[in-house]
């Protein structure tokens, strides 16, 4: 089995750090292959970039499903879930968000859950998330770190702190589990479930875990109605 984990920006040392929790998670007979972008937004913090990064994972995905061997299942890592439907669109296999997937695990782990994500810019964008996927009553907290998503690329830096402060939080406020909400924390999901003392999900692992169930399950994306593949139009001729 091969799953494609598509970091929707363009940095390669958090796409390789991604890749690496991914495999540390993904099983035997499972390959992982991660990619990102040539150019785009060098990290998804506002509206603007996830345009761009929407656009890359579609761009990423068609490539891949007109290649010599198409994945079977794909992993968009971005917590925003950038170009999820579109991409959708496009293959049958399985396209797991890795916000949907983290929230979803989330609400089996424990009743109530918290997020803790990088700037409070994009706390919209997650409380958008988590209506799409019925989650108002099982998320009781959203919280933002403060943190760029790039500097999540230094491990040795006081982010993790910073992280289990707010999670430590979530958790006397009532969360049950932690749902961290940027791909670029995957690396620090062991330790902030010691320092927190609940359970906390990595998106990353979730989407991997959900991607290759589903295709064990031999379950893809339906083609019916919204996923169907995107009409083909013939371009228009303009004569002067």
């Amino acid at each position: 089995m091969r799953i494609l984990l598509i970091n929707p920006n363009t940095s390669r040392a958090m796409t390789a750090k991604i890749a690496d929790a991914a495999r540390g998670v993904a099983g035997p007979g499972v390959e992982i292959d991660a990619v990102c972008p040539a150019t785009g937004a060098a990290a998804i913090e506002s509206h603007v970039d996830e345009i761009a990064a929407a656009a890359a994972v579609v761009e990423l995905v068609a490539a891949d499903r007109d290649g010599p061997s198409p994945a079977d299942a794909y992993v968009v890592a971005c917590f925003g879930d950038p170009g999820l439907d579109a991409a959708r669109e496009l293959v049958d296999a399985p396209v797991i968000g890795i916000a949907e997937a983290a929230m979803h695990l989330a609400a089996v782990s424990g009743r109530h859950f918290g997020v803790v994500t990088t700037l409070s810019r994009t706390l919209g964008r997650a409380r958008d998330l988590v209506s799409r996927y019925g989650m108002e009553r099982a998320c009781v907290s959203l919280a933002a770190t403060g943190i760029p998503v790039l500097d999540l690329e230094d491990t040795a830096s006081s982010a993790v702190a910073t992280i289990a402060a707010l999670s430590a939080e979530a958790a006397a406020g009532g969360a049950d589990v932690i749902v961290l909400g940027c791909a670029g924390m995957a690396d620090l999901c062991a330790e902030l479930t010691v320092r927190v003392g609940v359970p906390v999900v990595d998106g990353v692992a979730a989407a991997v875990g959900m991607a290759s169930g589903m295709v064990r399950m031999g379950l893809g994306t339906s083609k019916r109605d919204e996923y169907a593949s995107p009409p083909v139009r013939r371009p228009v001729e303009v004569f002067a």
